[in-house]
């Protein structure tokens, strides 16, 4: 089992992308994501700069034994399954599949966790840095 595991994640680092912000921007913008649950595209931006610096591969362990993934970091306790301490796997994937430069898995499963009542607010990250801030300069210069 471990040994899939760690083919799947290399396979998945092998193909993964950090993305400019503007190029990120109008990637989420084209995905329909402005908007999205009432969350604005800066909103977006700025909690993906935070969380993964806009790289497709990053990967972050938490305390509690379960890992943040892509992205996006989304969490393998709640919302993908790693083969750790995975209990609900809400987006129904494999952790490796919000890895790669392919970000449709990663943004359809996103979507899955603002629809729960905690919405963007999930992410500490966003309520740290974006929330209730001026996030202008997150699409600066992007012309979209």
């Amino acid at each position: 089992m471990m040994k899939h595991l760690l083919l799947l994640l290399l396979v998945a680092v092998a193909n993964a992308k950090i993305f400019q912000r503007c190029d990120w921007a109008r990637t989420l913008k084209a995905k329909n994501m402005d908007g999205y649950r009432g969350i604005s595209l800066a909103d977006w931006v700025c909690l993906t700069q935070h969380e993964s610096n806009f790289n497709t591969a990053a990967i972050n362990r938490n305390t509690d034994g379960s890992t943040d993934y892509g992205i996006f970091q989304i969490n393998s306790k709640w919302w993908c399954s790693d083969g750790g301490v995975s209990r609900a796997n809400g987006c129904g994937i494999n952790c490796s599949e919000l890895q790669t430069d392919n970000v449709e898995k990663a943004i359809s499963c996103v979507k899955r966790v603002v629809d729960d009542p905690n919405g963007i607010g999930a992410w500490v990250a966003w309520k740290t840095h974006c929330q209730n801030r001026d996030l202008s300069s997150y699409l600066r210069g992007c012309n979209l």
